[in-house]
């Protein structure tokens, strides 16, 4: 592991202050702002987030904002990011703050999980880049540094406490940007070792080549993401723009979606959009939700 007070550390950090991303939701240290950051980020690309990041704050800057909003406007904005049932949990987590949190999202760990969508990640993400909690947060690439540096797979409990054990006290902020950024350019699935500002000191790379990536089967490192082309998730994303525009009655379903010929994986479709309280269906045809 990466010893809080060892050379391993001081190396990461050093080079974290020449090369850690310059992200916008990093300039900021307002919980909000940083959660809609986290929910968006949520298997979609960096590039893709800033701009719609930087539009969606400019419309709602607070939860009160969002909650006051109707859910048909903030599934419209989302559109593009996709997952829109991340827009409808960060839409009801945003009600919650406000009725439960007087307006502000919460600091301690166990009120952030209690929001809609906020799972283990998103909460420590919160806690450590909004309020600078000493703890460690684990997405899929801080799994994969911490897999590969102790050299064995690992569960979700065991990267955890890794991470927390990592932690230098009073920096927890710029360790968990600096561990991400270096799962994020340089110990990706295709890993440059060479460029690597701890390989020294990890149990894998001496071994890379020779032994399975213990990356590989880790809690929390990603594998390889299911094809989207002409998945589900493709045909709701199709629908969903659709009706961004307007409604859409069922039987043009398969025309809006380009499967025609289905109507079985038609109506599977809108059924999960209606159980996910992403759209109803109303006098025989599918609308948003607002």
């Amino acid at each position: 592991m990466i010893d809080p007070a060892g050379p391993a550390l001081d190396a990461l950090l050093s080079w974290g202050d020449v090369v850690r991303r310059d992200l916008p939701w990093r300039r900021t240290r307002d919980p909000f702002a940083i959660l809609v950051a986290e929910v968006m980020l949520q298997q979609t690309q960096v590039d893709r987030v800033i701009p719609r990041w930087l539009r969606f704050l400019e419309r709602w800057a607070t939860p009160a904002s969002l909650a006051a909003a109707g859910l048909s406007d903030v599934l419209v904005e989302w559109s593009g990011l996709g997952y829109p049932r991340r827009a409808r949990n960060l839409h009801l987590a945003a009600g919650e703050v406000v009725e439960r949190f007087a307006g502000s999202l919460p600091r301690d760990l166990d009120a952030l999980l209690s929001l809609p969508g906020v799972g283990a990640y998103t909460a420590r993400a919160v806690q450590v880049f909004a309020f600078e909690v000493d703890t460690g947060v684990v997405d899929t690439n801080i799994a994969r540094v911490l897999a590969r540096v102790t050299g064995r797979r690992l569960t979700a409990r065991e990267a955890q406490a890794l991470a927390d054990a990592a932690v230098p006290p009073g920096r927890s902020w710029e360790h968990n940007q600096t561990l991400m950024d270096l799962g994020a350019t340089v110990c990706r699935r295709r890993p440059t070792c060479e460029a690597c500002p701890i390989a020294e000191w990890c149990s894998w790379r001496g071994d890379a080549g020779e032994s399975a990536d213990p990356a590989i089967g880790s809690a929390g490192a990603s594998g390889r993401q299911a094809r989207f082309e002409g998945s589900d998730r493709q045909l709701r994303g199709r629908l969903m723009a659709a009706l961004a525009v307007g409604d859409v009655a069922l039987d043009d379903v398969g025309r809006v979606v380009a499967l025609p010929d289905d109507p079985q994986r038609c109506a599977r479709v809108v059924a999960s959009l209606v159980r996910d309280g992403l759209v109803a269906v109303v006098d025989d045809g599918a609308g948003g939700r607002g």
